[in-house]
């Protein structure tokens, strides 16, 4: 049987998708709440809030994501950082899923993927677990109810947590899975209950499509002034880096938290909701965050709590220190109700150095900040993948290259055109370690990396006084109202400075290693920042 609102031509067995027991379409959140707790999904919080775990997957398995290798995707995927699946390996792992959730119940939510109508993609999303599809329509954005009734969906996505996959007849690591067909417009998942892998799908697949159309796709969050648009930033990170945290300010509105479109009309969010750490989060920190983590529908993913008053432990990181909250955007008292924004005027690029090398922020010219961007160095945080446990230093290209299907120059040469059209100013700002490395120095102060970026989006840095960095040559203010001057020298915040000089050697030159690869794609001015 068949439950909720749908497009009477555009069900799952027009897409051969058949023989499942009820299917309910678009539940809302209380209706999607009542069925994930009656299937014991988890357990209801404080104000309506949704205590979930997700087994032995509390983060994303990127060794097992694939993209089908068909004629019309062959010659521009970058095959170097996607593993390639065979058709033939997902036809039939497709038709194994099919098979396998015959006369089960499912979950399906039509919803829609980019702010800007002129560039957003319809996504059917199709869940095994009512509580992903509660999870996945807080992150995608919901169409009005009325034009349910005529959605067809671009791309679909079939998520089955219970399904093992077969490598060796489907072409894949392990028996998890997630398979992208660029042909089918069809996204696989199997075999693992972390809900991140949703998302993440439709964020590789727009970073796929829009480049294509000269629009830039970022891994980043943005938000802009009150009142005025114009006045927008963007926050390039890996995960726990500070995307959400930083771009959460009560002074500025909020446009999102992970994902964004840079288009000749502006930025615009990908997404409907926010996906936060919530680890170590507080109400003084972190108000507008802290306070989702009581609202209705809010899912809080990997929490310990106390199973009589459902208070959360922000600290106990026993299941994995990847703990997060979704919600939709809406929840942030400041959100943007449109999701857009005007072309960056501040770009801040976000690193968490674990070696303590790097300053809290530093202006960056052009061909530095192109030299960054395809660096893209921060350390990994523990649980953000399966198997860190710590801060692990890397480099991620692009700050995502997890979810980049395409050569990191297409992005990077997109960067550098807009940046150039619209004299966007642009920062690398550490939130990593200082006064030593990981296990000896301690995390950057929050407070210290919000007056800094505050001084750099009102414009009070454009007039500071700067010093060069003699290890990667950008400029370092002097002196900030407000920030502690041995913070903006972290040379001066170590106890052994020979052991700074040292470390800070060993950054460079692993800067330099990676970044060889790219030399044979980028400017001489690029060259000569990263030649020094």
């Amino acid at each position: 049987m068949t439950f909720g609102r749908v497009n009477p031509q555009f069900r799952l067995e027009d897409q051969g998708i058949e023989g499942l027991g009820n299917v309910y379409y678009n539940l809302m959140e209380p209706a999607l709440i009542e069925a994930a707790l009656k299937r014991g999904e988890g357990s209801l919080g404080k104000g309506g809030s949704f205590l979930v775990t997700t087994g032995k997957f509390t983060g994303r398995s990127p060794k097992d994501k694939f993209i089908v290798k068909t004629d019309s995707v062959a010659d521009s995927i970058w095959w170097d950082n996607n593993a390639p699946m065979t058709p033939e390996g997902f036809d039939a792992l497709h038709a194994d899923m099919l098979e396998h959730m015959k006369g089960k119940d499912y979950y399906v939510q039509d919803l829609v993927g980019g702010a800007d109508p002129a560039n957003a993609i319809d996504v059917r999303v199709v869940s095994e677990l009512a509580w992903h599809n509660l999870f996945i329509r807080h992150m995608l954005r919901r169409p009005d109810r009325e034009d349910l009734d005529t959605f067809e969906a671009d791309w679909t996505i079939i998520n089955c947590p219970s399904f093992k996959a077969t490598p060796e007849k489907h072409g894949c690591r392990t028996e998890t899975v997630i398979a992208m067909n660029f042909d089918k417009k069809t996204i696989l998942i199997a075999n693992t209950e972390y809900a991140g892998e949703n998302k993440k799908s439709v964020f590789t697949l727009l970073n796929y499509i829009l480049p294509g159309k000269g629009i830039m796709a970022m891994h980043c969050s943005a938000n802009h002034a009150v009142g005025n648009p114009v006045d927008t930033a963007v926050f390039f990170g890996l995960s726990g880096t500070g995307k959400t945290t930083l771009s959460a300010d009560p002074e500025r509105v909020l446009i999102g938290d992970d994902e964004h479109g840079w288009s000749d009309r502006g930025t615009f969010n990908f997404e409907g909701g926010c996906y936060a750490k919530t680890i170590n989060l507080s109400p003084e920190a972190e108000p507008e965050i802290y306070a989702t983590t009581e609202k209705f529908g809010t899912v809080i993913e990997n929490m310990i709590y106390d199973e009589e008053t459902r208070d959360l432990d922000f600290k106990d990181d026993s299941l994995t220190a990847n703990m997060r909250c979704a919600y939709p955007l809406h929840y942030i008292d400041n959100a943007s109700k449109t999701a857009l924004g005007g072309h960056p005027k501040n770009i801040i690029m976000l690193t968490c150095d674990a070696f303590g090398v790097l300053p809290p922020i530093a202006r960056l010219t052009p061909a530095q900040a192109m030299y960054h961007f395809l660096s893209g160095f921060t350390s990994k945080v523990a649980g953000t993948e399966r198997g860190v446990t710590e801060p692990e230093p890397t480099f991620s290209t692009c700050f995502g290259a997890p979810f980049m299907p395409r050569r990191p120059e297409a992005y990077g040469n997109l960067l550098r055109e807009k940046i150039a059209k619209h004299g966007a100013t642009c920062w690398l700002v550490n939130t990593g370690w200082t006064g030593g490395a990981y296990g000896e120095g301690s995390r950057m102060p929050i407070r210290a990396t919000r007056a800094l970026l505050h001084a750099a989006l009102n414009g009070s840095l454009n007039n500071a006084e700067y010093r060069k960095d003699p290890n990667f040559g950008f400029e370092v203010p002097v002196a900030v109202e407000g920030v502690a001057e041995l913070l903006l020298d972290p040379r001066k915040t170590w106890d052994d400075k020979e052991a700074y000089d040292a470390q800070a050697a060993k950054l460079v030159e692993m800067f330099s290693n990676n970044f060889e690869q790219y030399i044979p794609y980028i400017d001489e001015d690029v060259k000569a920042v990263a030649i020094g």
